[in-house]
This record gives structure tokens, sequence and C-alpha cells, in this order.
């Protein structure tokens, strides 16, 4: 469940911006519902209905977030494929939620859960196929730049990476994938065709997010900051200046309470403004 699913809003903001004018987000931003929450608590929470709604504390949702990935690992598993080193695959899940939002390197995973790289590779093939990590695929055209071509790693719901890596603290890159998966669901219900990528040159610039559709492209930076500065929009800049021809404003979406243009052409939004 997204955000405004488990408020009991079933619209998202995402078809809105992208049906109006850079220009005018902030006064559609500010005709929506949105209200300021804890992204911290809405990760830990996560997006199963139980964990999200019914759950009081952090201690209940640890327990349930074990039960169920015993019963995926025990269960569900072995009828999509036989696995007997459940431990190694364990040790290989908590490994891939460790590395949450960052682009991934099967041949440096296995080497550090000490796996074969190939079986690596199936076991993350059976993670996705079963709907728990999710692949961002890096975006690349021919006029551009060399690109690194690694998809960046996360999970489909927040709250179970934050379990498997054993950490009570949420990161930049949890709120990350807490805006990605706001961002698949909504693609997944629309009726056009839409895209989501992430950016990196082979010189370190990169944008958090990409959304593709209707020939135009967004680019959305992702910072856990309260106060975002001119200097966050970089990545942004760089990207639109690469893709002037179809890129729309950049949109930066941090923790504050101020929506305002940081430059010309990037927009900063408090992310519960739009989720």
């Amino acid at each position: 469940m997204t955000r405004r699913e488990q408020r009991g809003e079933g619209r998202c903001r995402w078809d809105d911006l992208l049906a109006s004018t850079d220009g005018t987000w902030p006064d559609v931003l500010a005709a929506g519902s949105g209200i300021p929450d804890d992204w911290r608590a809405l990760v830990r929470r996560g997006g199963f209905p139980t964990p999200a709604l019914e759950l009081p504390d952090d201690q209940a949702r640890a327990s349930w977030f074990e039960a169920y990935v015993r019963t995926y690992v025990e269960r569900d598993l072995q009828a999509l494929s036989a696995i007997t080193a459940l431990p190694d695959f364990r040790r290989t899940m908590r490994a891939a939620a460790l590395r949450l939002g960052q682009v991934l390197n099967q041949t440096d995973l296995a080497r550090d859960v000490a796996v074969p790289q190939p079986t690596v590779h199936r076991w993350l093939n059976l993670l996705e196929a079963s709907y728990l990590i999710v692949r961002l695929p890096a975006y690349a055209t021919n006029r551009t730049t060399r690109l690194i071509k690694s998809p960046k790693l996360f999970w489909s719901d927040v709250g179970l990476a934050l379990h498997l890596a054993g950490s009570t603290e949420p990161t930049d890159s949890h709120l990350e994938n807490l805006i990605l998966h706001d961002l698949l669901v909504w693609r997944d219900a629309s009726a056009s065709r839409t895209e989501l990528h992430h950016w990196r040159t082979a010189d370190g610039r990169e944008v958090d997010l990409v959304i593709e559709a209707d020939g135009m492209l967004l680019p959305i930076e992702v910072k856990s900051t309260k106060r975002p500065r001119v200097a966050d929009t970089a990545g942004l800049r760089a990207f639109r200046a690469v893709h002037a021809d179809q890129a729309r404003a950049g949109l930066l979406l941090h923790d504050g309470d101020r929506t305002e243009w940081l430059t010309g052409d990037v927009l900063a939004v408090p992310w519960w403004q739009v989720l």
C-alpha cells in the first residue's frame, strides 16, 4: 500500500504534475491534500497492510516481518526453486537489503556473501520474480556520454528491506525507495506507457529517478534534508543539459515544508506534497 492508500486516498499526484505545465507546479501541488508526515515512521511501517495499519510498534512489526521472511524462504521459495543452502540465501537477502539504492554489482555481492556469482545471479532473479526486489534500469540514449548501464537495487517493500538489513534508523536510500514504490504503483495503474529509470554517468553525475512518459523526461532527486540547497540540484541540471529537448523541469523532493524554485528549472518540493 502507498501512503495515500494507507490514508484512504486513492489518487496520487503524478498525473497532476505530468498533465500541467512546469511553471504551474507550485499551484497544482498547493491545491492538493498534502499533509506533513514522518517518512521514517512510514518506512518502518512499510506497505504490507498488517504492519502498516494494524501493528502498534517496531517490535510487533519486526516479529511480523521475520515471520514473513520465514514463510517466504521455507514455503514460497521452495515452490519456485529447490534451494538447499537456505542460510546462504538469507545472507544474500540481507546483503541485498544493505545495498538499497546502490548500483548493483553482482560480482561484489557474491564475493561479500561467499557465494558463486552465477548462484547469486539466479537468486536475485528469484527475488525479482517473486516481487521482493526491484532492479531500476539506467536511462541511456545514443546522444549521451558513456553511461553506467547497471541497474540500481531496491525492494518492493521498504519496511521489509529495513528489517532484513537489521537496521532501526532509515537512511536517504529508504526515502528514495519509498518514493520509487509510489511511482511503481502509479506506473502499473497508468493507462499510458510509462517507464522509470535512474541516470548516472561514468564521471559521477546522477539523478535518482527519471520518469519517461509521452516522449518527455521528468528527473527527480531525493534528499532527506529539510533545507535543500542549490548545490543539491547539480545532477538535475546536468541531466537537463544533456536531454534539453525532452527534459522537463527537475523535481527535488525533500523533508522540509517549503515549495520553492531553487533555480529557474528545479523546483524543491516537500515529499509529502507528492506522495
